[in-house]
């Protein structure tokens, strides 16, 4: 594709030979002749002097000198994201049908087009809508729901009841529904399990990472918003609420009963306390410990967590403890002097 194509799809600025051939995409250091690539965070800026990739994205108020031709976007980001669908070659879609191997319920609904993969087993109710695929190796659960053009990667695990809306992604390993930690503490310190009768919902249009846990409400259900997207080895107990858009990283960890408003963000490993609530648009910082409610917008950092502000001047006074430590010595000793005087 001619790099003036390109150009014009994202709307761009062309800076450069439009008629340079672009055959893929690539990272600013891998990058080599007939690759396009991208500069979105200015702490990699200066790659792209060194970049071998025929052209670039770059913010529209790029002012550097660059090997290559560029195009400047307002959001180089997602106009790579734009290009690199341009040029993915995504895996075949299988065929509509059932795998011999598969086991499906007699009473289970299957809409036209449904896609079932080796070893899978399909449990009494279940019904799945139009286009949805269940790859090899999935479990699907007593009258669990699921709608259409789904997507359920080998090896997903879904309980009974579960609800799932339409154009779901669950990646490998997953499992929704499985029991909340629910326990009765006994006189003697023994704990009786407390019985799980709730279930989980999925809305429209959101993924679920790889091994991900998200367990059933003990009554009641657990939430997953409209359009949220859960990185790889979320966990996510009985009761939660995910608001809509709402984004969980990696290793991230809510307790029972906890609320997380619209669009609010999880970094990496932090870990929600029970029955909080996390408001709209809230942001947690990476291994971040969070024990009491997060107001909307607000950004916390640190264990337990506080205002990132907060957080950032406790840090900045920490460094200087050394320094500290000096001066007080320091003094210590003019008034060991003194006082022998």
């Amino acid at each position: 594709m001619k790099l003036f194509e390109i150009a014009e799809k994202l709307g761009g600025i062309l800076d450069g030979n439009g008629e340079i051939e672009i055959g893929s995409v690539a990272g600013l250091r891998e990058a080599g002749r007939g690759d396009i690539s991208f500069m979105a965070n200015p702490k990699y800026a200066a790659l792209v002097a060194g970049t071998k990739a025929s052209a670039v994205i770059v913010p529209q108020d790029w002012d550097r000198e660059a090997p290559c031709a560029l195009i400047r976007s307002e959001n180089p980001d997602g106009a790579f994201a734009v290009i690199a669908e341009m040029f993915y070659v995504p895996v075949p879609k299988p065929e509509p049908g059932i795998h011999p191997s598969a086991v499906v319920a007699d009473t289970a609904v299957l809409g036209e087009g449904v896609s079932v993969g080796a070893n899978c087993v399909i449990d009494e109710g279940v019904e799945i809508g139009a286009n949805s695929v269940v790859s090899a190796g999935c479990f699907i659960g007593y009258k669990t729901r699921i709608g259409e053009d789904c997507l359920l990667y080998p090896l997903v695990s879904i309980r009974e009841f579960a609800e799932i809306g339409n154009r779901v992604i669950i990646h490998n390993g997953s499992v929704v529904g499985s029991d909340g930690f629910g326990y009765a503490v006994q006189k003697d310190g023994s704990r009786t399990k407390i019985p799980q009768i709730g279930r989980v919902v999925i809305g429209d249009d959101a993924e679920i990472g790889a091994n991900v846990t998200i367990d059933r409400a003990r009554f009641g259900k657990t939430v997953i918003g409209k359009g949220v997207k859960i990185d790889n080895l979320v966990q996510v107990a009985h009761n939660v609420v995910i608001g809509d858009h709402s984004v969980l990283c990696g290793q991230a960890g809510i307790s029972g009963s906890t609320v997380i408003g619209t669009r609010a963000i999880l970094a990496g490993q932090a870990g929600i306390a029970g029955h909080l609530e996390i408001g709209d648009g809230a942001i947690i910082g990476a291994k971040a410990g969070v024990m009491k409610d997060v107001p909307s917008r607000d950004f916390v950092l640190g264990q337990p967590a506080v205002n990132h502000t907060i957080f950032k001047k406790s840090v900045a006074n920490t460094m200087l403890l050394p320094k500290l430590k000096e001066r007080v010595k320091q003094l210590e000793d003019r008034l060991a002097k003194l006082e022998n005087k």
